[in-house]
């Protein structure tokens, strides 16, 4: 999930301011997901280029111009029914703090490293434990996607105190939920509108969508069944959300599955090794996910760090 303007437009959609039973195949576990952590605004968040990154300070001054931008109208998927993209909504821009995260496995980026781009966040769920948001807020993390649902009937148990404690410290919240490909996919879009509360000034909803070695579920549909699945999932989230879905991917799974597709969806991309321009080559990105080894006081043990 990771040109001036560009870094802009996405600060000013984020706005930083403060299913049932199951048996058998489909009895899964819960996930040991790369994912640590991911609701959205009351339009479709606009796609950041994966161009060269624009200095801190100059991002940071151009925040306070308010913009308002309209994504052309295309296809949602390949296998949809062509439909708008959603307007977006203006926000209040706020304090941005600047990161001060450390890595265990630090990666030289280069020119395009993620430190030249101002807003950093984080991905959280269970296996971070307790965190201090408001300390972990002051290292700067100015947003939060937070692990909210497995399948069709886990719930992560520190979604809805990571939910609360992530808004009270001032960081702009999302949810986030781990696809299983051995229950459906509407079963699964109502386990989360159960559990994830539409609150004001959320990031969108995030699917998370990944071949998992971890899962008792080693089915992996083709290419077709994926994209279909996804599509009726995600539908039901914007219909009820109000926001355009956002697909958080790696590697792998993009490549067996979702080159060339969606192409009016927001996508996250985890790229742990180079920009995502090299691994995700011609695609979009709204987030980058650029380490799973993050340090960060606040925090006990290692986190996922975002731009």
């Amino acid at each position: 999930m990771r040109s001036t303007a560009i870094v802009v437009t996405l600060l000013a959609c984020l706005g930083v301011a403060g299913c049932t039973s199951s048996s058998g195949i489909d009895g899964l576990a819960p996930s040991l997901e790369t994912t640590s952590s991911i609701p959205r605004p009351d339009a479709a968040v606009p796609q950041v280029d994966v161009g060269a990154a624009a200095p801190a300070e100059a991002v940071v001054e151009a925040v306070q111009a308010e913009e308002t931008a309209e994504p052309a109208v295309t296809p949602i998927a390949l296998v949809a029914v062509p439909k708008p993209a959603l307007r977006e909504a203006p926000y209040a821009t706020g304090k941005i703090h600047r990161h001060r995260f450390r890595d265990a496995k630090p990666i030289n980026f280069g020119k395009r490293s993620p430190t030249k781009l101002a807003v950093h966040g984080v991905d959280v769920s269970r296996w971070q434990g307790e965190i201090d948001w408001p300390k972990l807020r002051s290292q700067g993390a100015n947003f939060a996607y937070i692990k909210a649902t497995d399948g069709g009937d886990h719930l992560d148990p520190m979604f809805k105190k990571n939910w609360r404690a992530a808004g009270e410290a001032g960081l702009r919240r999302g949810a986030y939920h781990f696809f299983y490909w051995c229950r459906t996919a509407g079963e699964q879009a109502d386990w989360f509108i159960r559990n994830v509360p539409k609150a004001p000034g959320a990031l969108p909803p995030v699917i998370d969508v990944e071949w998992n070695g971890e899962s008792r579920c080693k089915k992996r549909p083709s290419r077709e069944n994926v994209l279909e699945k996804m599509q009726v999932f995600m539908d039901k989230l914007e219909a009820h959300y109000g926001q355009r879905p956002i697909i958080y991917t790696a590697p792998d799974f993009y490549r067996d599955n979702l080159k060339g597709a969606f192409p009016n969806h927001p996508f996250w991309l985890r790229s742990v090794a180079a920009h995502p321009s090299t691994v995700y080559p011609g695609r979009k990105w709204v987030f980058w996910q650029y380490s799973g080894s993050g340090l960060s006081h606040g925090v006990e043990g290692r986190i996922d760090l975002n731009v």
